[in-house]
């Protein structure tokens, strides 16, 4: 049964007045007066327009990032989205006149940790978590159409990396990997493979200690030479101690003993 010409308009009508409506209670500033400084509230799926109201556009951020001088601060809280929106959200933050800092209060997991990698200082609550996976989209048509889908997201997937790598120094193949694995990261592991610069509230800081390299050949070599003039230093010295030590010890020559014993027979 088809719908009659003005149900259809009703509906749009009432569509594009939902798409219209800014929410400022998953994008609001707030000015601390503790420090001056403006902070963000992020909170939100990440999307190219909004239609439900509840989700955070590149075109409704823009419009409040232009509000804001100087340093910002900003609390985010997201399950991502949108992987463009995303990309255009994080260039924002990045071409902001001052310093931001990004701090991960609930989740930045998908799209939204690509935000959290524009901080020039990025923070996560101890209970917060940041999840990386591979990027995913819906495709139709034949198979050429499919191809060109696994095209596009090898391509979205590098461009993903670029921010990881970025903030983490990661190798682009352990990145690679840790997002085909879909990688949840618990505020110390995600601080430990530098995806964040510290952990809110802790006491002090708690700084990353890199793991040891593998020595190279050369230098195995050397440890090896060490080793070994070391053994044989020790035995040297422990011989020297022993030789010195059976020079030092007295009592009966041989030829008096020979002597006593004759004189015991008679």
């Amino acid at each position: 049964m088809a719908a009659s010409p003005n149900l259809l308009m009703q509906v749009h009508l009432q569509i594009q007045k939902r798409r219209r409506k800014p929410n400022e209670e998953i994008l609001n500033f707030i000015q601390n007066e503790d420090t001056s400084e403006t902070e963000l509230l992020f909170n939100g799926p990440i999307s190219e327009d909004t239609w439900w109201g509840d989700e955070v556009t590149p075109a409704l951020f823009r419009d409040e990032l232009a509000k804001v001088s100087g340093n910002l601060t900003v609390w985010l809280n997201s399950p991502g989205g949108d992987v463009f929106a995303a990309s255009q959200i994080y260039s924002m933050l990045k071409n902001h006149k001052g310093k931001v800092t990004v701090k991960i209060d609930g989740i930045a997991a998908s799209a939204a940790s690509v935000v959290a990698m524009a901080g020039d200082e990025t923070l996560i609550a101890p209970t917060a978590l940041m999840m990386i996976h591979d990027p995913s989209t819906c495709a139709m048509g034949n198979k050429a159409d499919m191809e060109k889908a696994i095209l596009l997201l090898d391509e979205v997937k590098e461009s993903i990396i670029n921010a990881y790598e970025t903030k983490s120094h990661l190798s682009r193949n352990k990145i690679a990997k840790l997002m085909s694995d879909e990688t949840w990261l618990n505020a110390k592991k995600a601080h430990e493979m530098g995806f964040v610069d510290g952990i809110l509230f802790a006491e002090k800081k708690m700084p990353v200690v890199p793991k040891e390299e593998e020595p190279d050949e050369e230098e195995k070599e050397d440890t090896l030479t060490a080793m070994t003039y070391s053994k044989s230093r020790n035995l040297s010295a422990f011989l020297s101690k022993v030789s010195a030590s059976a020079e030092s010890v007295t009592g009966t020559p041989i030829d008096q003993l020979e002597k006593r014993l004759a004189l015991l027979k008679y």
